[in-house]
C-alpha cells in the first residue's frame, strides 16, 4: 500500500507539497485542453515533472466523466446518452487510456455522474471547522429535474453498459486498469433524487458494475467514504464490503476518509474520529493483498485552512502512519 493524493493541479507548488509530505504516488491531472484529451507527450512531460519531485504518477484523472451536476457538465454526452456526441467523447477516453499506457500511465479514475456529489448545509466539527454533511430529510430537489430529465435505474444501467462494452476492451488490450467511482452519496432506490435513480449507491449496485464486462482492468476507485455512506451501520458493515471487492482484486484506489453516521444522515470527519476504525481497515487491505493507493478524499473546512492544506498535511500523516504500523501489526 502506498500513501497517494489526487489533489490538484499537478504542478510544480502542488508536487512540492506532496514531496514535503512523504507523498510518492499520486492521481495525476492532464485534460489535453481543446482537444478533450492528453497526448502522450503531456502525460510524459506529466510524469517527468513529478519525477522530479520524488513522486510517481500512478493514476490519471479522466479529462472529463468528473464528479460533476450534469447540469454545469461541458461535457454531459455519455451520461445523457446523447448521440452522436457520446460516441465522440467514449473516443476520447478510450485515446486518453491508450495514450497512458503509451507513457507509462498504468491506471485511470473516472466517474458515471448525473447528480454530482449532494450535501446538505455544512455542520460545526472540531477547533472551528466545519465538516461537508448530508441529510436526506433536509435536502431540497431544486430544480426538481436536472436536464437530463426523468433517468430509471434501467436507463443508468444501459448507459453505464454502452460506455464499458467500448471501454473496457480498449483497457484490456492497454493493460491499463479503469477505476469508477460510487455514487456519492446514495439516495433513495425507485424514487431517486432530482428525477435520478443513483444505481452506484449502493453495495448492491456496484457488485452489479463489477460483472458488466468482467476484466482485470476493469474496477472499483474504491471511496470508503462514500461506501460507508452507503450502510445502516457502516462502522461494523464496510469490513464485508471491502473484503467481497478487495478479495476479488476489484479495488484500484481508494479514497481513505472517515465518516460519522449512517445512510441518508452523515458528516465527513477527520480520519481519526469517524465511525470506521481505520486500524481495522488497514490491516484489512493488507491482509487482503491491496498494493495501491490509499489518498485522503474530502477534507474538513476551516477559515484559516481556505485550501484545505492544512487538512491535507493531518490526513497524509495520519494515513502513512498507519500503512507504517500495519507492517508491524500481527
Amino acid at each position: 500500500m502506498k500513501l497517494g493524493c489526487q489533489s490538484g493541479p499537478t504542478d510544480d507548488t502542488r508536487l512540492q507539497f506532496f514531496a514535503r509530505h512523504g507523498v510518492r504516488n499520486i492521481c495525476g491531472y492532464a485534460t489535453g485542453g481543446e482537444r478533450g484529451y492528453p497526448s502522450v507527450e503531456e502525460l510524459q512531460q506529466l510524469r517527468e515533472r513529478s519525477e522530479k519531485w520524488g513522486v510517481s504518477v500512478d493514476m490519471l484523472a479522466a479529462p472529463f466523466l468528473a464528479s460533476s451536476h450534469i447540469d454545469r457538465e461541458k461535457r454531459p454526452n455519455i451520461m445523457m446518452a446523447k448521440s452522436p456526441e457520446r460516441d465522440r467523447d467514449i473516443e476520447h477516453i478510450q485515446l486518453t487510456i491508450q495514450n497512458c499506457a503509451k507513457a507509462g500511465i498504468p491506471a485511470v479514475k473516472y466517474n458515471m455522474s448525473i447528480l454530482g456529489v449532494l450535501r446538505t448545509e455544512r455542520t460545526p466539527g472540531r477547533g472551528g471547522s466545519t465538516y461537508s454533511t448530508w441529510r436526506l430529510q433536509e435536502a431540497k430537489e431544486d430544480p426538481p429535474l436536472t436536464r437530463a430529465g426523468r433517468v430509471d435505474a434501467d436507463m443508468f444501467w444501459e448507459r453505464i453498459t454502452y460506455f464499458l462494452e467500448k471501454v473496457v476492451p480498449v483497457a484490456n488490450e492497454s493493460k491499463v486498469r479503469i477505476a469508477c467511482h460510487p455514487h456519492d452519496p446514495g439516495v433513495p432506490p425507485g424514487k431517486g433524487y432530482q428525477g435520478v435513480d443513483r444505481v452506484l449507491g449502493t453495495v448492491d449496485g456496484l457488485k452489479k458494475f463489477i460483472t458488466i464486462q468482467e476484466s482485470p482492468y476493469h474496477g472499483i476507485n474504491f471511496c470508503q467514504g462514500t461506501v460507508s455512506e452507503m450502510l445502516q451501520d457502516p462502522g461494523k458493515e464496510i469490513f464485508g464490503v471491502i473484503r467481497y471487492f478487495g478479495e476479488r482484486k476489484k479495488i484500484f484506489n481508494v479514497h481513505f476518509r472517515n465518516i460519522r453516521g449512517k445512510r441518508d444522515d452523515f458528516q465527513e470527519v477527520y480520519p481519526d474520529e469517524g465511525d470506521i476504525d481505520f486500524v481495522e481497515a488497514v490491516k484489512l487491505y493488507r491482509d487482503i493483498g491491496y498494493e495501491y493507493m490509499l489518498m485522503p478524499d474530502h477534507v474538513p473546512h476551516h477559515p484559516d485552512d481556505p485550501r484545505g492544506l492544512q487538512a491535507f498535511a493531518f490526513a497524509y500523516g495520519h494515513i502513512r502512519a498507519l500503512i507504517q504500523a500495519a507492517d508491524r501489526i500481527a
